[in-house]
């Protein structure tokens, strides 16, 4: 019987954690008599793309991509109509994509969710010919995707800081949508057409998105005011964001969006600059996923927030206890040799 062939690609400047701690650990939790495997580290932009496409082509069963939602969306754009499956060991600020599939935010976890290596055909979705696995959208969240760009740190507080600058001086949008065959005239604070159900961090912008369901999930939120704001997050947070008499929810397998001028759109959080008229559109099981089949979708949005922030904190520990435990053996092994000399 042939071994399960991965490809570990490692981003050593996304998120905080230190990566070689897990590449030292892949033994611990992969069968050398099921799988085999080599690790790549990126080194600038698009290296993760392209170590994907390498890997592909090479016929490597699974790409894992070690990173944040920049990496992860690198490997996916990559691996789409291959037979290579994506997976994540996410070490990101957002993690969306993660998030969704109920991978474990600690590494330790996610690397046995791996080596189950339950993999399925999941949907990805276009916008003007850009892939996107999440999210992608116009208005509000493109600003502040644009804004969190040029800011120069990443991290969930830079977010936020962001988010309440740039909310205070937002003025809304009026776009013109066509979705399937039917045109309507919006004035929104922002559209975003989910395939996952969230951003990342658990803010659900699509609460009832499905990677398998073959439609996107199409949130409009209407203008409101300043006191409405809260309530708005919290719902994102509760993933009740589609009760909210402010938001309107379509589904849909493609749509026309023509605005009057202009500016920017993201795609899982990356903003470029667009024209006047958006094409989106989805693509049914055109992705292989490493999915985690035992995820506990029944947990309450705020309990399975509060255990993954346990989950994270933990892993941070066992991060610096590993460094701790190398610095002591270091350490031990210098006096040992001054002793003997």
């Amino acid at each position: 019987m042939s071994k399960t062939r991965l490809l570990f690609i490692a981003n050593p400047i996304s998120g905080t954690r230190d990566k070689s701690q897990i590449i030292q650990s892949l033994p611990s939790f992969l069968d050398a008599d099921r799988f085999e495997w080599q690790v790549e580290w990126t080194d600038h932009r698009g290296h993760a793309a392209d170590l994907a496409q390498q890997a592909a082509l090479n016929e490597v069963d699974v790409c894992v991509a070690i990173g944040g939602d920049g990496t992860v969306n690198e490997v996916a754009r990559s691996l789409r109509h291959t037979n290579t499956a994506l997976a994540i060991i996410p070490m990101g600020s957002g993690n969306g994509l993660a998030r969704h599939l109920g991978i474990p935010m600690d590494p330790d976890k996610a690397m046995r969710v791996l080596a189950r290596c339950d993999i399925k055909p999941l949907d990805y979705g276009m916008i003007n010919d850009i892939p996107f696995f999440c999210t992608c959208g116009m208005g509000f969240d493109a600003f502040i995707s644009e804004k969190f760009a040029g800011s120069g740190k990443r991290g969930l507080r830079t977010y936020i800081e962001n988010t309440l600058r740039g909310g205070l001086a937002y003025e809304p949008e009026t776009y013109e949508l066509n979705i399937d065959g039917q045109t309507e005239t919006y004035k929104a604070f922002l559209i975003a057409c989910g395939n996952a159900s969230q951003y990342g961090n658990n803010f659900y912008i699509a609460p009832q998105a499905s990677m398998s369901d073959g439609l996107l999930d199409v949130t409009i939120i209407e203008p409101l005011n300043v006191l409405g704001a809260p309530q708005l997050v919290m719902q994102m947070l509760n993933k009740t964001l589609d009760t909210n008499s402010h938001v309107r929810t379509i589904q849909c397998k493609s749509l026309h969006v023509h605005r009057s001028q202009p500016g920017v759109i993201h795609y899982d959080g990356e903003p470029a600059e667009a024209g006047e008229d958006i094409e989106i559109h989805l693509v049914p099981k055109g992705l292989r996923v490493v999915v985690n089949e035992e995820a506990d979708k029944t947990q309450a949005p705020i309990v399975h927030a509060i255990q993954e922030l346990y989950d994270q904190v933990t892993a941070d520990i066992k991060s610096q206890q590993r460094k701790l435990l190398a610095i002591n053996k270091n350490l031990l092994g210098r006096i040992l040799q001054r002793d003997q000399s």
